[in-house]
């Protein structure tokens, strides 16, 4: 589908000029070297810069692949009807002052053109696009980089700018960028799906302030996942907007967790920083797979040591050597050197000590990558030294330590495509991110199983219709949880007192009395749960909670629901927040009144496998708790994977809600019980 932007035979600059600094002078100087025809588009010259200029992109004579537009904001429409009617299929709008402008309607005039004439457009508001392999630069940076095999997505302009500088000044090759703008057509999606069928790129680094089209995201970086690396970072990660929710879910459950977690569940390996994103796009360009445990061989035992801490915190593995190996490092290293993990060669190595047990190291089965590290010494010679690294065909990172000293050595070792580290812990943990994309993309790659669910969609349906007009449904969520499976005790609503004696006498004593209310959302903080409530107290206990709710709380009452005490039990939490990107973000965790103190919860975007629902409640701390400790005797899990199957089914049939809460869920040695619920409408 892009082929034509990104290797186009004809390009056309709309918009170019011969004055100075201009953006239409940058692109059209840009694409001195461009491998292809390139024409000038503005009526008031005949030639530019030695580029042929035509009035306007119709009386081209050839046919054109490109357009690159940089007029003025409320000329790009009929630009773009001109682009349309001569055919073109591919335009990159630099101009600004569209959507990001509050210019809205104008940005929706532009989209409706390109989607009338079927263009692929870039833009607005962007730098362009590169494409290293045929010197086409449509952008109007001064910088290209190197060829390579990094392609680059950006919603940010400016950041590109910077990575383009970094790029040059460190040697590190692109085979594709994108600087996506306002993404009023294309967007990330699009282009990555394409990168999956380019043979130029091996792994695509991405920044993203924000995705329009979360399912089509999830959907593409799966598939994409699957052959190649993606690597993102997400800017906006404060939960400002969180304040407002309605349930405990949907206060613990942000945006940026609804991103992280799409991140998780499609593969793309998450970077929290900009370090982290070309520390990781840079070795898994290299390295996609770690088939065995970490060895560290180094000439200073405290980096080692670092080293070796750090890959016990990240939760890999230190590879166990076989005692060949070890006999064969005790034959050429002193006495006192540590030939065990991290192999210490000690102080006074040269570079040739160094590489043999390097080379000793590498040939033992298990390992499966090595973290070489060499402080500056006089005896070592460190160009040596990585000629040696250079030489080793398993999985290896450095820690050059140094400046000036290492410099040589570093670009050398730049050239094998090897990543050096000032710092341990980093290199161990950009050896992490191998870890996760190889375990994320064997899970990519296995069969989901199909599931199957009875549930009364129907009930559940006719309860939603009817009390549509309610945000919060407190009672009525039983009825709905009740619909689909989910354990709930035996309960009655009660509008009198003496109604609320025979639902006690009818479900058996002691009952739980909470108040119905619209306007109370957590109800044990007000003071309006009584638990333990023996037959006697239920009369005064319905009149002391209905004072309390109208009298002190000024709260609408719609009555007291009585519900049969249920057993203690482990307490945890299953909650669903609608995200606006991503669908339904499903929760579990720790249970109770502490549930946004501990935050011990984990998520996942419905709908969820069986799998997805073990490993949300192994990832949680309490986990231990519910397997039983202290010769305690384990809880039902799999009634647990129930109800998440359950709820994520729940929120995929009925969009209209927004957020679910079941907590506390009493877990017992078989079987669970929802003890409270709350269920929040659009």
């Amino acid at each position: 589908m892009l082929e034509g932007m990104f290797n186009p035979k004809v390009v056309a600059i709309i918009g170019a000029t011969p004055k100075e600094g201009k953006v239409g002078n940058i692109l059209l100087k840009n694409l001195k070297n461009f491998k292809g025809k390139v024409y000038a588009v503005n009526p008031k010259y005949e030639e530019i810069l030695g580029f042929k200029c035509y009035p306007n992109i119709e009386s081209i004579p050839d046919d054109v692949d490109l357009a690159v537009i940089a007029v003025p904001a409320k000329a790009v429409p009929e630009v773009l009807e001109s682009c349309g009617r001569k055919g073109v299929k591919n335009v990159v709008v630099i101009t600004a002052g569209f959507k990001e402008a509050g210019n809205y309607a104008l940005e929706r005039r532009i989209t409706e053109i390109c989607r009338r004439y079927g263009i692929n457009m870039v833009g607005p508001n962007c730098l362009g696009i590169i494409n290293t392999h045929n010197n086409l630069n449509a952008t109007f940076s001064k910088v290209m980089p190197p060829k390579g095999n990094i392609a680059f997505l950006s919603q940010s302009g400016a950041f590109i700018l910077a990575v383009l500088d970094w790029a040059k000044s460190n040697n590190v090759g692109f085979s594709k960028i994108v600087s996506l703008g306002n993404k009023a057509v294309l967007d990330e999606s699009d282009f990555m799906r394409f990168l999956a069928e380019d043979d130029k790129t091996d792994v695509i680094m991405l920044y993203l302030e924000g995705v329009s089209d979360g399912k089509k995201f999830m959907d593409v970086a799966k598939e994409v996942s699957k052959v190649k690396p993606i690597v993102a970072v997400k800017s906006g990660r404060t939960e400002a907007g969180a304040k407002a929710a309605s349930s405990h879910t949907g206060s613990l459950a942000g945006s940026f967790v609804a991103y992280r977690t799409a991140f998780r569940q499609s593969g793309v390996v998450e970077a929290e920083s900009i370090e982290d994103l070309f520390d990781y796009t840079l070795i898994l360009r290299r390295i996609r797979s770690i088939s065995g445990g970490i060895a560290i061989v180094t000439n200073s035992g405290g980096p080692g040591v670092i080293a070796a801490d750090a890959v016990e915190e990240f939760g890999l593995n230190l590879a166990k050597f076989d005692k060949k190996t070890i006999d064969r490092l005790k034959s050429i290293l002193p006495p006192i050197a540590n030939v065990y993990n991290p192999v210490d060669v000690l102080g006074d190595a040269d570079a040739e000590r160094f590489g043999k047990a390097l080379k000793i190291v590498e040939e033992d089965p298990n390992v499966g990558a090595i973290i070489a590290i060499l402080t500056p010494t006089a005896q070592i010679d460190f160009v040596k030294a990585s000629e040696f690294v250079a030489s080793v065909d398993k999985p290896i990172v450095t820690c050059f330590m140094g400046g000036e000293t290492v410099a040589d050595a570093i670009n050398l070792l730049k050239k094998h495509g090897i990543v050096n580290f000032l710092d341990p812990v980093k290199a161990v943990k950009s050896l992490n991110s191998v870890k996760k994309y190889e375990l994320m993309k064997i899970k990519l790659e296995r069969e989901v199983e199909s599931i199957e669910i009875d549930v009364d969609t129907d009930n559940a349906r006719k309860i939603v219709e009817k009390y549509r007009d309610r945000r919060v449904l407190t009672d009525k969520s039983f009825d709905i949880l009740k619909s689909y499976g989910i354990p709930v005790p035996p309960y009655g609503v009660a509008r009198t007192a003496e109604e609320a004696l025979e639902i006690a006498d009818e479900i058996g004593y002691p009952v739980a009395m909470k108040i119905v209310s619209p306007d109370i959302l957590h109800k044990t903080d007000v003071g309006c749960v009584k638990l333990n409530v023996d037959r006697e107290k239920v009369i005064p206990t319905f009149y002391e909670l209905v004072k309390r709710a109208e009298d002190y709380l000024k709260a609408d009452v719609e009555g007291v629901m009585v519900q049969k005490m249920m057993p203690a039990g482990r307490e945890v939490i299953v909650g669903m927040k609608r995200d606006p990107q991503f669908g339904a973000l499903i929760m579990f965790g720790m249970g109770g009144i502490y549930v946004e103190v501990f935050k011990d919860v984990s998520f996942r975007i419905a709908p969820i496998s069986k799998s997805d629902a073990y490993e949300m409640i192994k990832e949680v701390k309490s986990y231990k708790i519910l397997k039983g400790v202290r010769g305690e005797k384990p809880s039902d899990i799999d009634s647990l994977v129930d109800v998440l199957l359950r709820i994520s089914k729940l929120s995929l049939d009925f969009e209209e809600i927004v957020e679910m809460d079941l907590n506390p869920i009493f877990v017992y040695e078989k079987g669970c019980c929802v003890v409270d619920a709350k269920i929040v409408l659009r």
